[in-house]
């Protein structure tokens, strides 16, 4: 008879992500696994069959929970289109603030897998295509919302918005894991924000 099991998973999913997005797929190993999960190698083979498969796990609550709070403010009908994005910039950027340990930011869990990954996994390179292509549609209503509304004056087309937003918030996060201040991430997103009127 197996053992029922005696901790929770979605604590130690929270764990294993905060330990991935510091130090990378391949700059974790099992033992920082295992430090930060309070978990038996055992355990994490039972539980998520594998590094790779934990992380996969991983990625996905980290970007359904980013994505809720995103969406929540492009998708608000209280908002301009102009002041969704406006506070999506700040969002993020209030995100990135909080998670700095020792100074230094994480930058997004999302972008750093894209550059490590994207390329050679491709299991990890489909869950961040959906992703980004979930956040473009969003992104493209809200500017489509703001034009409607009069709060984004800009001739580009929609979708082409919606891609240069999306690259700028990634920009914003790797600045951010570089070094780059809040006063230098503030006017970035503020010339962005500029970039919906011309």
């Amino acid at each position: 008879m197996a053992r029922p099991r005696t901790f929770d998973e979605e604590q130690a999913l929270d764990a294993a992500m905060w330990i991935f997005w510091r130090k990378g797929y391949e700059g974790t190993s099992t033992e920082d696994l295992c430090a930060a999960t309070g978990l038996g190698r055992s355990s994490i083979y039972n539980t998520f069959k594998s590094k790779r498969a934990l992380f996969q796990r991983v990625l996905h609550r980290y970007m359904t929970t980013m994505n809720a709070g995103q969406l929540a403010v492009l998708e608000d009908p209280a908002r301009s289109g102009a002041d969704r994005i406006r506070d999506l910039f700040a969002l993020v950027l209030d995100g990135d603030a909080r998670n700095r340990p020792a100074g230094r930011s994480l930058g997004c869990l999302g972008v750093n897998s894209t550059v490590e990954l994207a390329g050679r996994d491709a299991v990890a390179a489909g869950m961040l295509e959906r992703d980004t292509a979930h956040r473009l549609d969003a992104l493209r209503a809200a500017v489509e919302t703001g034009r409607r509304d009069g709060s984004i004056t800009s001739s580009r087309d929609a979708g082409d918005l919606a891609r240069f937003l999306n690259a700028t918030i990634a920009g914003l996060r790797v600045s951010a894991q570089g070094g780059a201040d809040r006063t230098a991430l503030d006017a970035i997103a503020a010339v962005a924000l500029d970039a919906l009127t011309v």
